[in-house]
């Protein structure tokens, strides 16, 4: 039997890879008894900060990583698109739906077996893969800590959820950027100059939560979940040319393009909930729902749930793993999920894929599954292996850390195309040599 620790996305995908080829699963985990400040929905692969797994598209590097994904059984992307709801190009997801898929396919597994309880340690003998995530806290942080020989820590925060109910739809229009589809779906909140500058003045000004735990005087925040206002603060504009961009939108109530412009994407199916688009926060309950207020249709918003700020920390991983996610100094302890110095929910789930594949295959003394740099996974695993030590920083999916192409493709969508191509190629090769 092989001990899984941690029933996240990464957890889950270890899991089900490990039962899937025969062998028995422990899967423990400790929600509903126990929840870290981030968490609050007591089934598996809970999404905390976005319901969004990115682009869709195969020739973009998020897509491509799905699709790699799929071709090697994974469990969540095809659940993933049985409970997509409308997000334009990108792959979003109704999150209770979900879980609540993942989780009963889980369940139902005949080979795992599932244990509710806090783990304190890993255990001392036979083959572990430990996907307790960013939060890892408490004397099990303390023995990874040591075992590891340090680790890196961060902060992230999560956007707040508004109903649809509570919007005042007169002052919002519902398109995507440059008409990408005839529904339009997301929301949209346009503001003129004056509306943006008294709420970026607002914005910079108010008053943020506490943060405490390690790191709380000088705490380094990862660039993929930064906290709205924290970016505000580095210039006036910086934020109009980023979560609030107004480009490729057209206002129908002006006929022009809006100074500035907030968009909310759906949270379920219904579309009965909202979520604010690139506002992690860190900002008091009550200074959220007065600056936010602000925005245009959102006077009166009802929020389900407040932005958070919650600690992240991150594996070392260079010094520690090997691109199978295998702990080089103990071969039996396998480590995934975003702790490794992957970033997002896909690459996560990714990384339990892998290590599950070869927790499995150590299990059985087979060799391990070593992806080729070409292929998105590879890339981002090879990158786990080797990727800095001292300034080691989590990397999400990009095309950056693919390997040159063997000729020059001046066109962005056939380059891509093309990166894309090879990777399935040499992911198809490698599945059926494994």
């Amino acid at each position: 039997m092989i001990t899984v620790i941690g029933a996240g996305l990464a957890g889950c995908e270890a899991a089900w890879q490990i039962a899937q080829g025969g062998e028995k699963v422990h899967l423990v985990e400790m929600k509903p008894a126990h929840y870290t400040p981030a968490h609050q929905n007591p089934d598996f692969a809970e999404l905390v900060c976005s319901n969004s797994l990115k682009a869709a598209r195969l020739n973009s590097a998020a897509g491509l990583l799905k699709e790699e994904m799929r071709q090697m059984g994974s469990l969540l992307v095809p659940i993933a698109f049985d409970c997509r709801v409308p997000a334009g190009g990108a792959l979003a997801v109704d999150r209770q739906k979900f879980s609540d898929a993942v989780t009963s396919a889980i369940r139902n597994h005949p080979n795992i077996e599932i244990e509710e309880k806090e783990v304190e340690k890993i255990p001392q003998d036979g083959i572990t893969v430990t996907a307790t995530g960013p939060l890892t806290a408490g004397p099990l942080a303390g023995q990874i800590d040591l075992l590891c020989g340090g680790t890196l820590r961060f902060f992230d925060a999560a956007a707040p959820i508004v109903t649809a109910e509570s919007l005042d739809f007169s002052k919002i229009f519902s398109a995507s950027r440059y008409d990408q589809d005839t529904e339009g779906d997301y929301l949209n909140c346009p503001m003129n100059r004056a509306e943006y500058e008294a709420f970026y003045d607002a914005l910079v000004n108010a008053e943020r939560a506490p943060v405490h735990g390690f790191d709380a005087r000088d705490p380094k925040v990862y660039e993929g979940c930064m906290p709205v206002e924290v970016m505000a603060q580095r210039g006036a504009d910086t934020i109009r040319f980023g979560p609030l961009k107004p480009v490729g939108l057209r206002d129908p109530h002006t006929g022009h393009r809006p100074w500035a412009n907030v968009q909310l994407r759906r949270e379920d199916a219904a579309g009965t909930l909202y979520n604010l688009v690139g506002f992690q926060t860190n900002l008091k309950f009550g200074e959220q729902k007065r600056v936010f207020g602000m925005i245009p249709g959102l006077e009166q918003a009802e929020f389900v749930r407040y932005g958070v700020m919650h600690r992240n920390t991150f594996l070392n991983s260079p010094k520690i793993l090997n691109a199978a996610f295998q702990m080089k100094t103990e071969p039996r302890l396998f480590f995934a999920g975003q702790m490794t110095g992957v970033e997002g929910y896909m690459e996560s789930a990714m990384s339990g894929l892998l290590a599950g594949k070869n927790a499995l295959r150590y299990q059985q003394k087979k060799p391990l599954f070593i992806l080729p740099k070409v292929t998105m996974s590879g890339a981002l695993a090879h990158y786990v292996e080797e990727g800095g030590n001292a300034d080691f920083q989590p990397m999400g999916a990009n095309f950056g850390i693919l390997p040159p192409l063997g000729e020059v493709i001046r066109d962005k969508k056939e380059r891509y195309s093309a990166f894309s191509q090879r990777a399935l190629k040499a992911l198809k090769e490698q599945i059926e040599s494994a």
